[in-house]
């Protein structure tokens, strides 16, 4: 079967509004999820970060609050211990788009980070949404497409319709009125079209080859998706 990349932050803190570094990371469950079912539908996995670091897990999503009890919680840290990918990523300098059937970006606040301004992400996602290969991104993972800018100046996602992580739900999560800046409000003015859902439920968007989901619980759906467009 073919292979999918997945671009993963190298952040392992977000810098508040204070200056205040708050540890963070990729979302367990946005990684775990869609890797188990790429792999079930015998697809590879590569895995990408900014200068080839290893990615950081945001230890707060590995709790069982956010994984449906401890049952949830062992699972998800069991087929994070069995992503052999994760400890030997490429650089994303060194990512050869040609060589992938479908990139997928992974949340957490990690991404709010480094992969809003990283421009070498930037190009391989106008690269990826240019070619029609299919393209998922879910919950703070959309903040990568912040860095995706044309020649003019515009967004190459302007116009498509995108979810992410909402307002509500980052205010809910008690980090909203700490943040530089909220990952809707810089969609919009970017001038992607925002899908907003009702806080914590899965929604999934699919736009052309772009799919995008909300929120952590949007990540199993989100995949599903992405894997009818490889059928």
């Amino acid at each position: 079967m073919s292979k999918i990349l997945f671009v993963l932050t190298g952040a392992d803190h977000w810098t508040l509004a204070d200056g205040t570094p708050h540890p963070t990371g990729f979302w367990a469950e946005e990684a775990a999820a869609p890797y188990e079912a790429f792999k079930a539908a015998g697809h590879d996995v590569v895995v990408a970060t900014p200068g080839g670091v290893v990615p950081t897990v945001d230890q707060g999503s590995l709790a069982p609050e956010y994984n449906g009890g401890q049952e949830g919680a062992d699972k998800v840290e069991r087929t994070l211990a069995s992503m052999a990918e994760l400890r030997q990523p490429l650089k994303l300098s060194e990512v050869n788009l040609d060589d992938y059937a479908a990139v997928f970006y992974p949340g957490g606040h990690g991404p709010m980070e480094d992969l809003s301004t990283d421009t070498e992400s930037g190009r391989l996602l106008t690269r990826t949404l240019e070619s029609g290969k299919p393209l998922g991104v879910v919950c703070h993972g959309p903040a990568a497409l912040l860095a995706a800018t044309r020649e003019d100046g515009t967004n190459s996602f302007a116009g498509y319709r995108v979810s992410a992580f909402t307002n509500i739900e980052e205010t809910q999560a008690g980090l909203a009125d700490k943040a530089k800046w909220l990952l809707q409000d810089r969609l919009v003015a970017a001038g992607v079209d925002f899908q907003e859902g009702e806080p914590w439920i899965p929604k999934v968007v699919v736009d052309r080859n772009l799919v995008t989901g909300q929120n952590p619980a949007s990540a199993a759906p989100l995949a599903a998706e992405l894997l009818k467009k490889l059928a």
